[in-house]
């Protein structure tokens, strides 16, 4: 049994943005995101740990010279943010009115109602739920 001074084991991803405090902005505008974390150096660069309906995850502005760059200057992201909703219609909507680009709408296939947007900064996010059998 683990002591409870040890926390969980845990994944949380963290992306890696170009303008981190407009991406903390759309992120809470988007998705209705709540800070947890968040500092800022003297350069104005950015870390946050930002949660969804409780399900956390985090930000930091890229930084090249630790090998941390964003989908823009890759031209393209490596993997995709799945977000678990009760509705995926009204949270890709918002996620719309907020900036993102529609990759496809909701529609229902292998057994879920999913749509993909893709947020301003390249990130890739599949809006769904399973759908009951």
């Amino acid at each position: 049994m683990p002591d409870s001074a040890t926390p969980p084991t845990s994944i949380a991803a963290m992306l890696s943005v170009r303008q981190g405090q407009r991406a903390v902005e759309f992120y809470k505008s988007a998705f209705g995101a709540e800070v947890l974390y968040s500092m800022q150096d003297d350069g104005g660069a950015v870390v946050a740990q930002l949660a969804v309906e409780g399900a956390p995850f985090w930000l930091a502005d890229e930084s090249p010279e630790h090998a941390n760059f964003s989908p823009e200057s890759l031209g393209g992201g490596t993997a995709r943010m799945i977000l678990t909703v009760a509705d995926p219609d009204a949270m890709f909507a918002r996620a719309v009115a907020a900036g993102a680009k529609v990759v496809w709408a909701v529609t229902e296939e292998y057994g879920w109602r999913i749509g993909r947007v893709v947020d301003p900064f390249g990130h890739h996010w599949e809006i769904g739920k399973p759908l009951k059998e």
